[in-house]
Order: structure tokens, then sequence, then C-alpha cells
């Protein structure tokens, strides 16, 4: 059971980015939530010059505590927990969160895929992990998928690693074609020795220009599996169930919605529950791969498409 210490006692980094890999941005919502539940200080700030294009993910500007506008770039961070070695040197502080995951040894990243340059990208983020002694890599993603928003969302976690499939009772995604970042970071981290561990969430294509914090929920449950911990929720619950009577209230109101969504639930209901559409997820994410309909910025697919 070396593999299930590594992952559920072991230094884990906890991975998302914005853009083709995050649909409903409920993997960078639900890592947010964990960073924000730990007491983490930045270790990494990839230059983002070297690998962003700004025209298509451009810069954003908004007003801080002081009301003054700031810049925001498109980059990645990692952060980690404080190491408080002895001898010189300044100890960042970091603030210590109301409700907190009760683990000192997780890292966080989070970003925005980049658009150039993807290898040396990747070689800073597995550099940065082997100086922290990072033992194994658990990326988040999520797709829009053909789903019923009124179901439970189905998540699918795999692993290329045997070991960890076998002691973490995972699957293995035999998918071949494109692929994204988090793809290119998990075979980075296994060539120098770093199993990881991918989790997906289905978001449903008709409501992919929200925010999904019922998906965001399905991620850090499954997470809270793999990696042994409990994560606050905050408000995520009240706004899951938000989430889900506002999409309600635009399905009464149109009779073709209605109908799809009905389509929807027949069809996911065949497989009974959550814990029974493994494959199902599994053939639908190697679709979504397949297709390249990633929610990337600046992309508007129409909000439903029951043709398709």
């Amino acid at each position: 059971m070396a593999q299930t210490r590594r992952f559920q006692r072991g230094r884990v980094l906890v991975v998302a980015f914005e853009g083709w890999n995050d649909a409903g941005e409920a993997a960078t919502n639900a890592v947010r939530t964990v960073r924000d539940a730990l007491p983490l200080t930045p270790l990494l700030e990839i230059d983002p010059e070297l690998y962003m294009d700004y025209q298509f993910n451009r810069p954003t500007v908004g007003v801080d505590e002081h009301g003054v506008k700031r810049l925001t770039w498109p980059g990645a961070t990692m952060w980690g927990p404080v190491r408080r070695t002895r001898g010189r040197g300044v100890v960042p502080e970091v603030t210590e969160p109301e409700e907190r995951i009760d683990r000192d040894n997780l890292f966080v990243l989070l970003g925005t895929e980049p658009s150039r340059s993807w290898r040396a990208f990747v070689a800073e983020i597995v550099d940065a992990a082997l100086v922290a002694d990072v033992e194994g890599i658990v990326t988040l993603g999520s797709m829009l998928a053909d789903v019923p928003h009124t179901r439970p969302i189905s998540t699918f976690a795999s692993s290329d690693d045997a070991e960890v499939r076998t002691d973490l009772e995972l699957e293995r995604s035999n998918y071949e074609g494109p692929v994204g970042i988090l793809s290119v970071i998990s075979d980075a981290a296994a060539r120098v020795g770093i199993p990881s561990v991918s989790i997906w969430a289905s978001v449903p294509h008709y409501v992919h220009n929200a925010p999904s914090p019922k998906a965001t929920l399905a991620l850090i449950e499954r997470l809270e599996s793999v990696l042994g911990i409990t994560v606050p929720r905050g408000d995520l619950d009240a706004e899951a169930e938000a989430w889900e009577s506002g999409i309600d209230a635009l399905a009464s109101e149109d009779e073709d919605m209605a109908a799809y969504i009905e389509q929807l639930e027949k069809a996911r209901d065949t497989v009974d529950s959550p814990e029974a559409s493994g494959e199902a997820i599994a053939r639908e994410f190697e679709r979504y791969l397949r297709r390249g309909e990633g929610p990337g910025r600046g992309e508007q697919p129409p909000p439903w498409r029951p043709g398709d």
C-alpha cells in the first residue's frame, strides 16, 4: 500500500488550469477551495511573458481593496507549506484560514493553460515539485458532457501508474489523441518518478457559460477520497442548490430545453448511479478530447445543442 500512503500521507501537489481543462470553472474553483483552506505561501510564479498569448488569454483589470485599478496577468503560481528550518533567512508569513484542511503537506498549482513552449513550462513545474520533495500529483479537470444538471455529477479518476490504480482502486484511461496541459504535466512527472492521479467531472454542456458549483463539489468529494482529507465547503452547498434551481427555472420556461433535459435524465438513469457510471464517463471523456471541445477563453458555443 505504498502508493496509498504516498497520496494520503505524503507531499502531494493538487493542480488545475483555466481554459480547455476547466468547463464551468469547476476544476479551478475546486483547487482554489483547497488553497484557501490551507496556510500556504507562493513557491513558484511562472513568468507569463514566456508562455502566454495575450490575444488569446488577455490580462484583466480590477479594483483592489484601496480602490486602485490593477492589471492581473494570466500565468501560473505554485503554493506550498512554509518550511521552518533553522538558520538564517526570513520565514514567509501566511494567513491561517478559519476553517482548514487537517494536513500540512499539500501543495497547490493554479494557472492558465499556456499558449506555447509547453515543455519548458512543464519543466519549471516539475523542477519546483522535485525541490519541494513532492511525492504525488493530482490533476483536476472538468469537461462539457451530455449530462443532466438534475442528477449527481459523475467523476472519473484514473492513473497511468499500475500500483496507484491498485492501491487507490482507480481506473485506467485508454484514451489516445489530443491532450491538454494536465496530461503533459503528468507525463513529465512520471518520467522523474512522481506518479499522478487524474480526476475529471462532467458539466452539463447546455449551461457551460456559468460557474458550476455542483461540479466543483463533485471534484472536491472525489479528491477527498483520494487524499483522505476533508475540505471545508464554505458556501458551496448553497451555491450548488441555487445553481440547480436557477437552471430548473430556465427549463420551466423553455419546452424544448425541458424535453431535452428529460431525455438526458432517462439516459443517465440507465447507468443507475454515479458509482456505476465509470465506463460511461470514461467514454464521454474520450469523445470530448477527440472532438477538442475545450471551454477555452473566448469560445462561445450555444447554450445548449440537442441536435449535437
